[in-house]
This record gives structure tokens, C-alpha cells and sequence, in this order.
């Protein structure tokens, strides 16, 4: 997390759960809206997957999208399956929970990525738990405290990352 992030070279991150309908692409939204309202467009690269493959192609879950859109977010991603060369390609890969942690990391056979695979709730500065929990079974309340984990947590991230920021005069 500590390299110089340039126009040249942005930062990649790719946030990850189960389907990538609900989770991961709240997070990539969200964080790609703080990064638009911060102008620092130029400096990120930012996408979304699933560590599994039940909903390659869907856009997010429609509650999903109704909580992000009520706070002025868009979720435009399109589900993706997380895989090996993910490892290479991010700079940083953002597990929603201990499962997709867990997942991930048996991707990297010999532990090489290890440094750049992180919990999102380790950036929370209010964590209660370790995991993101799964909202789709909490109704719309689940949906919202979701948002509500995310957004402290991408911009708690967001606040880590800025200072890395070389910008070219």
C-alpha cells in the first residue's frame, strides 16, 4: 500500500465478495464516488468480482442499487469471477469477508500476493466485526447498514491512500 500512486501508474483496487452483486460493487461504487468528488479520477483504477461465478454478467442487486442511488451513488459494475491473475494485476484486493479472504488467498499458491490481500473492515473505523456481512437476507435494513460499513470503510481507505498521490505540477 506504501508505493507512489502517479497518473502513470494508478493505483489498482479490486473489491471482492461471494456473487459480486451486492458487496463488492456497493464498495466499488462508493469508492469511485469519493474518488470523483475528490477529482483524483486519474490516479485510481477501480473494479469489483466474485469469488464465485453464480452471477457472471448481472449488474448489482437491484436493493443494492436503490440504497447506493438514495445517497447519490451509481453502481455500474457488471459481475465478474475473481481469478489468479487478479493477484498480479491490483495493487490492493479488498475481501468482504473471511470466506472471500480465505478464498482468495488460495488462489496464491506460494503466498507472493499475500501483502497486497486485505479485510475491507480493517480500514472501519468502526469495526464490530471482521466481516462485511451479507445483506441479502436483512431486508432493506441489511442493505443500508451495508452502505453504511462501506462508505466509513472506502473512505478511511481513501483518506490512507491520498497522501500517496504524486502529483505532477
Amino acid at each position: 500500500m506504501n508505493r507512489p500512486i502517479t497518473k502513470e501508474d494508478p493505483y489498482k483496487l479490486c473489491f471482492v465478495c461471494l456473487g459480486n452483486i451486492c458487496r463488492s460493487p456497493t464498495a466499488e461504487g462508493i469508492f469511485q464516488h469519493l474518488v470523483n468528488e475528490r477529482g483524483l479520477q486519474s490516479y485510481f483504477y477501480v473494479d469489483s468480482s466474485g469469488t464465485s461465478a453464480y452471477h457472471i454478467g448481472e449488474p448489482a442487486n437491484s436493493k443494492s442499487q436503490w440504497v447506493a442511488n438514495q445517497q447519490g451513488v451509481q453502481l455500474h459494475s457488471k459481475a465478474r469471477r475473481f481469478d489468479s491473475a487478479d493477484l498480479e494485476e491490483f495493487d490492493l484486493i479488498l475481501a468482504m469477508d473471511s470466506e472471500n479472504y480465505r478464498n482468495i488467498s488460495s488462489l496464491d499458491k506460494n503466498g507472493t500476493y499475500s501483502d497486497k490481500i486485505k479485510m475491507m473492515r480493517e480500514f472501519d473505523p468502526q469495526p464490530d466485526d471482521r466481516d462485511v456481512p451479507d445483506p441479502y437476507y436483512g431486508g432493506m435494513d441489511g442493505f443500508q447498514n451495508v452502505f453504511d460499513v462501506l462508505k466509513r470503510s472506502c473512505d478511511e481507505l481513501l483518506n490512507r491512500l491520498e497522501p500517496l498521490i504524486e502529483k505532477s505540477s
